[in-house]
């Protein structure tokens, strides 16, 4: 096993820069998910450690070796597409025996890691199938096992769940998990579904426009957002994001006025506050409240029953709000509701959308 460090890593394509100079240390044995939008560039990084993409600066180095002039074959990487890639004319047994072949490995060698692989994935019954005969989750395994059986250092999965449906994704990301418990192997993980990365991951990589937002933790990246980006990205439904004005500053906080006219305290370290600057207020979904005090008040636009819960959309002066209420709380659209916001569960980005730090 292997930890991997990227060091100023660009990548241009013509005059486009993809990544621009991103440093990163992964630890040996640790589970990373890249998280981003669309074009963030997560995909692009994971290709650079995989040797499919050439740097245009910065190093990338696996274990104690700098990689960059290796090819893929010889970086002690195995790599997991979102297409599962099986050839349809050969059984599971040979797709995941091919490289190994390829390789001219001992037979008794190849045979025991296939076995081995296909036990730990639970795919020992489907040996002496082809493809076309398995589901979407089985042939996932199967590309799973191809790469197992190489024992690489590092794994690198590239959105691999993104073509099975709900259900199976679900069970999926348990098996990922249960698979990283076993082989205790380093694993980078590409995805866009905020789920898969804050119940996969040991750490998460928030990318943005090529850069990265923010690393840590996923319940870190939740309750102490670096700034608006992460904010706004992590989490679903994403917290509320309210405009709002520096009012006053307190040992408690910096007090806020919301364009509504409500004034919070929100429980930050003000020091660096001034009055009158805007300022943005977050405040997650599940921590707004309703209440028939004083409060902000909101009209409701639209409501998702789930049953153990409900979501509920509401405008507040022209802010688009989401509200987490229990499944019976009998919300209707077009209801005037009024909202508890708590000032210790409230967050504070300034006017460069950095996060004031928060009183604990």
């Amino acid at each position: 096993m292997a930890g991997v460090r990227l060091e100023g890593v660009k990548k241009r394509f013509g005059a486009v820069e993809v990544l621009k100079g991103v440093d990163l240390d992964i630890r040996d044995g640790e589970f990373i998910v890249f998280v981003g939008p669309s074009g963030c560039g997560k995909s692009t990084l994971l290709r650079t450690i995989a040797g499919l993409e050439e740097l245009s600066a910065g190093t990338v180095s696996i274990g104690d070796q700098v990689v960059n002039d290796l090819s893929p074959s010889d970086r002690g990487i195995a790599m997991v597409f979102q297409s599962y890639a099986l050839y349809p004319h050969m059984t599971v047994r040979q797709n995941m025996a091919f490289a190994l072949t390829l390789a001219k490995v001992d037979k008794a060698e190849i045979a025991r890691r296939v076995t081995a692989a296909a036990e730990t994935l639970n795919i020992s019954d489907y040996l002496d199938r082809k493809p076309k005969a398995l589901s979407g989750g089985q042939r996932q395994r199967v590309a799973i096992g191809r790469a197992i059986v190489r024992e690489p250092e590092v794994f690198l999965f590239d959105e691999p769940l993104s073509n099975l449906d709900a259900a199976l994704r679900v069970r999926m990301r348990y098996e990922f998990a249960a698979l990283h418990e076993r082989l205790k192997t380093t694993m980078i993980y590409v995805t866009h579904d905020q789920v898969e990365a804050m119940t996969l991951a040991d750490r998460i990589v928030v990318l943005n426009a090529g850069v990265i937002e923010q690393v840590g933790a996923p319940m870190e990246l939740y309750e102490h957002p670096a700034n608006l980006f992460v904010a706004g990205f992590i989490g679903s439904p994403k917290m509320n994001l309210i405009p709002g004005e520096v009012v006053g500053k307190t040992a408690s906080g910096a007090a806020v006025r919301t364009a509504a006219g409500n004034e919070i305290i929100v429980a930050v370290d003000a020091a660096g506050a001034k009055i009158g600057d805007p300022v943005t207020l977050g405040i997650r979904p599940e921590h707004l409240s309703l209440t028939t005090d004083e409060g902000a008040a909101a009209t409701v636009t639209f409501v998702e029953t789930l049953g153990h819960a409900t979501y509920a959309y509401a405008d507040y002066a022209g802010t688009a709000l989401t509200l987490l209420a229990p499944g019976d709380a009998g919300l209707k659209a077009g209801q005037e509701i009024r909202l508890a916001i708590p000032s210790d569960q409230a967050h504070l980005f300034d006017t460069d959308g950095r996060a004031f730090q928060r009183l604990r």
